[in-house]
């Protein structure tokens, strides 16, 4: 059964995205407002998609930890591709971290640039560091959340911090832009594995932390962010073990 549905999904999700696309290229000459009510109707589709025919779905706990208005940094564990299309879900208007390439693909790369995303330059370490820092700053002044994996890429659920190590380009956005960063533990990959073909149905998790104060020093931003990160997605993901 899983494997039918994980074929049906690939097929359903990738003719709907490129449709999308395709459609959506005209959303590129919109007003900001409307753009960003466009690609959440995109990802509240792709939710629906996900829900009906792979049965699984998601909860949030953790909402008091969210500031009610302003700009943070969410940094957040990285296990698949699902929470990738939450972002837009969870937060608001999100300005998303991603690689400065990506912006050179057709209709994706255009509607990511709308969407007022941040792309690192990753020719040398400090161009890197300078459009993360100039970036987060930028997006600071219009009063948005960034989001960021700090761990830069999907970690599977039994990979610790040795094999994945955290970078240090979070804390130095923090800093740099005063923002704190909220960090967002989760358990996708206990359902939707990293590069996994089959999905299992089920109810990912996603768990908003207290705040960490960007006033701390980069260290210690660094092991309370890993160490909060590590430790409640590791109850997350044998918790969901547990009860599958």
């Amino acid at each position: 059964m899983n494997l039918f549905r994980a074929y049906l999904f690939n097929v359903v999700f990738y003719c709907f995205t490129a449709i999308v696309c395709i459609l959506y290229i005209p959303a590129l000459f919109l007003p900001k407002g409307p753009y960003r009510r466009a690609l959440e109707f995109y990802f509240a589709s792709v939710h629906v998609i996900e829900k009906y025919v792979l049965g699984l779905t998601y909860e949030v706990i953790g909402l008091e930890n969210l500031p009610s208005s302003g700009s943070y940094i969410v940094g957040a564990k990285h296990q698949s591709a699902y929470e990738t299309m939450k972002l837009y879900l969870l937060f608001p208007n999100p300005a998303v971290i991603l690689k400065k390439e990506l912006l050179y693909l057709p209709f994706w790369g255009w509607l990511a640039l709308k969407s007022g995303a941040i792309a690192i330059d990753r020719k040398t370490r400090e161009r890197a560091m300078r459009s993360i820092t100039e970036g987060a700053i930028r997006v600071r002044d219009e009063g948005r959340p960034i989001a960021i994996f700090p761990q830069g890429t999907r970690t599977s659920i039994d990979e610790t911090p040795q094999i994945k190590k955290y970078r240090w380009g979070i804390a130095r956005m923090a800093k740099a832009a005063e923002l704190d960063i909220i960090p967002v533990a989760l358990n996708s990959g206990v359902y939707w594995p990293r590069n996994a073909f089959l999905k299992k149905p089920g109810k990912v998790t996603f768990k908003i932390l207290p705040p960490i104060s960007y006033k701390l020093s980069e260290k210690d931003i660094m092991k309370k962010l890993e160490g909060s990160l590590e430790t409640e997605s590791n109850k997350l993901v044998a918790e969901a073990k547990k009860a599958s």
